[in-house]
């Protein structure tokens, strides 16, 4: 990849699952290097929604497990199944970071909760953007418990935050593949 082409890396930008990671640490530094990218997404009245919370080294275990706990304590027994369990604790196993993708609502009530929705999203590309740049593997996930109160309570969030997602992000040694579109772009615009 050309460094620095935007649209090379807009093109190139994969979601990496975190059982297809190697294991190897990320420099801390680095991480935050594409939070910063993060913090340069377009925002509405600057309220600026995004939230980030950064789990590495240990912190991705008691994180992974943390997430496997609320599962267990908020499904009932006959719908909880062991193997979900085991996969939110292993989820993280190969991964360098996990971070939490959230949406502190502004303190503007007239500005649209979407469009701070929408905010967290363009900051969460700006991250993934960053990464691709650096050849790091990213994965954007919302599984498990991440719409729960339970997780917006252990994040220490309000009522009025969001959680949307979890990011992983680690190296990867399998091939990146070749991307690809379902539909032409003819279907999704619409000049007039």
């Amino acid at each position: 990849m050309e460094n620095g082409n935007l649209t090379n890396i807009i093109k190139q930008r994969r979601n990496i699952k975190p059982a297809s990671m190697n294991g190897k640490r990320i420099p801390d530094e680095q991480v935050r290097e594409i939070l910063e990218l993060a913090d340069w997404a377009p925002t509405h009245g600057y309220t600026e929604p995004w939230y980030f919370v950064v789990f590495s080294g240990e912190g991705v275990k008691q994180f992974c497990q943390a997430h496997a706990d609320i599962y267990k304590a908020n499904t009932p027994a006959e719908k909880f199944a062991q193997g979900s369990y085991e996969k939110l604790q292993q989820q993280g196993d190969l991964a360098s970071h996990v971070i939490a993708i959230c949406m502190k609502r502004g303190n503007k009530p007239a500005i649209p909760e979407l469009e701070e929705i929408v905010a967290v999203a363009c900051a969460t590309q700006n991250l993934w953007l960053g990464a691709t740049e650096k050849g790091l593997a990213g994965y954007w996930g919302s599984g498990g418990m991440t719409f729960h109160p339970s997780m917006k309570e252990y994040l220490s969030l309000r009522e009025e935050d969001k959680v949307l997602g979890f990011f992983y992000l680690g190296y990867t040694d399998e091939q990146i593949p070749e991307g690809r579109r379902l539909k032409p772009v003819e279907e999704k615009f619409k000049w007039m």
